[in-house]
């Protein structure tokens, strides 16, 4: 178990501007990490508007403040910064790990991508087709394709639409699209700066005051709700493949069943060991992969799985896998709850030994529950977890509503609910 002295505990601030600061001291470590999030995720887009919210996070990136596009990359680079930036539903955000001392002046250097960005016309073709590109790239790729309708069918188009947008979308931006999303999305109200490493909160507060204290903040958009449904489709390929796409709805990180849920979905298909690699692929040889996960948006959840097989056995293969599923409370053994808190309680170990990890939990955790969570009391949590607690879970809410996606020569036949 890990033990957390006082100058390790989680602080919490919250600015008046709007702006949440998370900052865990992790003295053993020669590194710092951050992660900021503001809203403005694909959420935010109208259908005409898709991959507006990626595309704007690509241009803050070219050039801030005093650097132009070519000496921010340099800045960014003699600081040590491994580096990255994306949108997700509801959040764009952007996050480094690096050597401790760099830390501070890493602050600043954002406060000016996220407050001051060039956003350069001459530069957003470029942008736009790099995107595009990645476009193409993932509609060559049959299993992205397959998750991501997938995705939107489970959630509905506003919260499920992939954040890459389309072609057609992508190529109709224009600067003044790109400065307008920027305005409306890019501001301090309900961003999340989180930080952990070898750092001295209090130098962090005062640095995070001076450069973000008095950012614009502006309303905070509401979540739209869900509008997902049970629905089968089908993507006629002429391939030797099928690919097979399903998810069914669940409750969302932070809900109090969470963890009794998460323990059953270990179970399915956490590790090599898991019920679905070993009986699915191993023992009936019916794929070459199988698995399952759990996904989260902030007031909503699923579970989503994907088996890639051959269209001789892609029926067999869905039929065995949504069993074992629909049955796998039927002979639960402690040693499987065991192996799966060994899995859980080792990825927490290893988080303590990475400060991008622990920024990224403290952010999410935010995000999702409005509180972050200390290691230990996630360990306990974890460990508290009985075989009644997860047989019971599964027992009294069963799988059903699946949303199906396929690929491959032939449709299969699904189940009804």
């Amino acid at each position: 178990m890990t033990t957390t002295s006082p100058d390790t505990k989680i602080i919490t601030r919250q600015f008046q501007n709007g702006m949440t600061v998370l900052i865990q001291p992790m003295p053993w470590l020669r590194t710092a990490a951050f992660s900021v999030s503001v809203g403005g995720g694909s959420q935010c887009e109208t259908p005409q508007q898709a991959g507006l919210a990626s595309l704007v996070c690509e241009m803050v990136q070219r050039g801030a403040g005093h650097y132009s596009s070519r000496d921010l990359v340099a800045v960014q680079d003699n600081l040590g910064l491994d580096r990255s930036g994306g949108v997700s539903t509801g959040t764009t955000s952007f996050g480094a790990a690096m050597p401790a001392e760099s830390l501070l002046d890493a602050i600043a250097l954002y406060a000016d991508i996220l407050r001051r960005p060039h956003l350069p016309a001459d530069q957003l073709p470029d942008a736009q087709m790099m995107m595009i590109q990645e476009l193409r790239a993932m509609e060559d790729e049959p299993t992205q394709r397959v998750m991501r309708r997938l995705r939107e069918l489970h959630y509905g188009w506003q919260l499920g639409h992939s954040n890459q947008g389309t072609i057609e979308t992508l190529q109709s931006f224009g600067p003044d699209d790109v400065r307008q999303y920027y305005q409306q999305q890019y501001h301090a109200g309900g961003s999340i700066l989180s930080v952990a490493g070898n750092v001295n909160p209090n130098d962090v507060l005062d640095k995070i005051e001076e450069v973000f204290g008095d950012w614009k903040t502006l309303e905070v958009q509401r979540d739209p709700p869900a509008a997902g449904q049970a629905v089968y489709e089908h993507m006629p390929a002429e391939t030797s493949q099928t690919h097979i796409g399903f998810a069914f709805p669940n409750i969302q990180y932070g809900h109090k069943d969470y963890f009794r849920m998460r323990a059953g979905i270990g179970i399915l298909s956490d590790g090599m060991s898991s019920r679905l690699f070993d009986r699915v692929r191993e023992k009936r040889g019916l794929c070459y992969t199988v698995s399952a996960s759990c996904h989260s948006l902030r007031n909503v959840g699923g579970v989503f799985g994907y088996a890639g097989t051959t269209p001789a056995r892609a029926q067999e293969t869905l039929d065995v896998t949504l069993g074992e599923i629909a049955n796998f409370t039927k002979d639960l053994e402690q040693s499987e709850l065991d192996r799966w808190k060994v899995r859980i309680e080792s990825g927490l170990i290893m988080e303590q030994e990475s400060s991008s990890s622990r920024a990224s939990s403290l952010a999410n955790d935010f995000y999702q529950m409005g509180a972050p969570m200390e290691t230990a009391e996630l360990e306990a949590i974890i460990e508290s977890l009985t075989l009644s607690d997860v047989k019971s879970y599964w027992q009294d809410h069963p799988p059903a509503d699946y949303r199906i996606v396929t690929s491959g020569p032939e449709p299969l036949n699904v189940p009804t609910n």
